[in-house]
């Protein structure tokens, strides 16, 4: 065999494991290539579970203080309840006081001056009673006496006189209209003051002296 021919049997041989090396290296770094991409969108797959997961702890955290101040708020209510809800029946309580207090007193001040009343038309009464019948007139009594001095006729005050008080060191007239029972009939006369054109001028131990527009002052007797 001849030298050329031998060599160019050792060139091709090595053309032939040259390509045959070459081939290999290609797949090796194809494969390499898929595995590092492969590895890549691993590891972004990765990133993106970590950025979730992140996520829903600040959200679990978010939530966590949510409830809490909600827990709070709750327990602020029922403590503000539990102040309030006796106050609340403290100021019933006393409403009701001051409605039965007032329900009292207008129904004392009634009962007063219907006492008053009473008593003043049973005085009256017994006046009218123990008073001594005129005996019938005989004809030299139904004569007139020249000496005898004309009496003016007492008037009715337009106004009953149910007692005296003293208030502060003052004694004062307690008066009403005729046949009323309300309290705002009655009313307290101090000396100079006056009820229509009768002016009370004094109050003596059992009666009271009245200074009438244009007739003879008037004694009214006290009850």
């Amino acid at each position: 065999m001849k030298a050329s021919t031998f060599q160019t049997l050792i060139m091709g041989g090595l053309c032939l494991a040259i390509a045959g090396l070459s081939g290999g290296l290609y797949d090796q770094h194809q494969r390499l290539n898929e595995l590092q991409s492969t590895s890549t969108q691993r590891l972004q797959t990765l990133d993106t579970l970590q950025h979730d997961v992140g996520a829903l702890q600040d959200t679990q955290e978010k939530l966590q203080f949510a409830v809490n101040d909600l827990k709070q708020a709750v327990d602020t209510g029922e403590q503000q309840a539990n102040t309030l809800d006796p106050l609340l029946d403290q100021w019933a309580q006393e409403i009701q006081e001051l409605r039965d207090g007032l329900a009292a007193r207008a129904t004392a001040a009634d009962m007063t001056a219907l006492r008053a009343r009473l008593e003043l038309a049973e005085q009256r009464f017994l006046e009218q009673k123990t008073q001594p019948s005129t005996p019938p007139l005989t004809p030299s009594a139904a004569k007139p006496k020249k000496t005898a001095r004309t009496q003016p006729t007492p008037l009715s005050p337009p106004f009953s006189v149910l007692a005296v008080e003293s208030r502060a060191g003052e004694r004062f007239l307690t008066t009403a209209a005729h046949g009323s029972r309300a309290l705002a009939d009655i009313r307290l006369l101090h000396l100079g003051e006056q009820i229509g054109n009768w002016r009370l001028k004094a109050l003596e131990a059992r009666s009271a002296l009245f200074a009438v527009t244009n007739q003879a002052d008037q004694t009214v007797p006290l009850p």
